[in-house]
């Protein structure tokens, strides 16, 4: 190895070892909030460093155990040191998880819902555009709000929108690139822009239309999570992943 490759390798791990200490110590909790101050933040909650734009955070409140990504913005109201009055403006439930990149935009009320997964780079927002003069630039007319409500338990895909008004229910998925507005029932699945229901369920019938595979088979009760690694280490060998490159031979 030449002594520059030598060289190269050490930075390399330095690099790698101080961002690594970076995001750890980065990090934002309850414990350790660093600057933000938000109104609340449940325990276990945790957003990855780096942070995203965050202001006016003493109307944000963030539920337990939420899963916070790198680079998501997270803002209430207009722009920065306004006073938005006593109740906080964006809410997000717990066990709530947010990817990469994403934007909760709270201009008005948003609320998230616990148990969401947010997909990475979504974009919510309670804010629009408005044009109603054609002769002026759009980004100087004053912008339209009206509140976010999305439910519990929702799956949001990759680069979702979620605009102006929309009203998700409880257990919905929102498929990647989705352009939601307006209201979206329980137990559904959207998709397209603008967002139309492609699947549903009832008690009455089940899923509509039926869904093309089967539902996973649940694990017995009284299965431990050791009988479940035994299992698997019995199974991989035998189905031939003895190694990474077992199932290209």
């Amino acid at each position: 190895m030449s002594l520059a490759a030598f060289g190269r390798g050490l930075a390399q791990r330095a690099v790698h070892g101080s961002w690594a200490w970076a995001q750890g110590v980065g990090a934002v909790s309850r414990e350790h909030p660093g600057k933000l101050r938000f109104g609340a933040i449940g325990p276990g909650t945790r957003l990855a460093f780096p942070q995203g734009t965050v202001f006016n955070e003493r109307w944000i409140h963030l539920g337990a155990h939420c899963v916070i990504g790198e680079q998501v913005t997270l803002t209430a109201g207009l722009m920065p040191d306004l006073d938005l009055g006593p109740e906080p403006i964006l809410r997000i439930g717990d066990g709530v998880v947010l990817g990469r990149g994403s934007h909760l935009i709270a201009d008005t009320t948003v609320t998230v819902g616990a148990d969401c997964y947010v997909g990475p780079y979504v974009y919510v927002t309670s804010t629009n555009h408005s044009y109603d003069d054609p002769h002026r630039p759009i980004g100087h007319q004053w912008p339209r709000t009206e509140p976010v409500a999305i439910g519990p338990g929702c799956w949001i895909g990759t680069g979702a929108v979620i605009l102006p008004g929309a009203r998700i229910g409880r257990n919905v998925v929102v498929a990647a690139g989705a352009v939601v507005r307006g209201e979206v029932p329980d137990h559904s699945v959207v998709a397209g822009a603008p967002a139309r229901v492609v699947r549903r369920w009832s008690a009455a019938e089940g899923w509509q239309p039926p869904l093309r595979t089967p539902a996973p088979v649940p694990v017995p009760d009284g299965v431990t999570a050791q009988q479940l690694s035994d299992l698997a280490e019995a199974v991989g060998p035998a189905a031939g992943f003895e190694d990474g490159n077992s199932a290209q031979q």
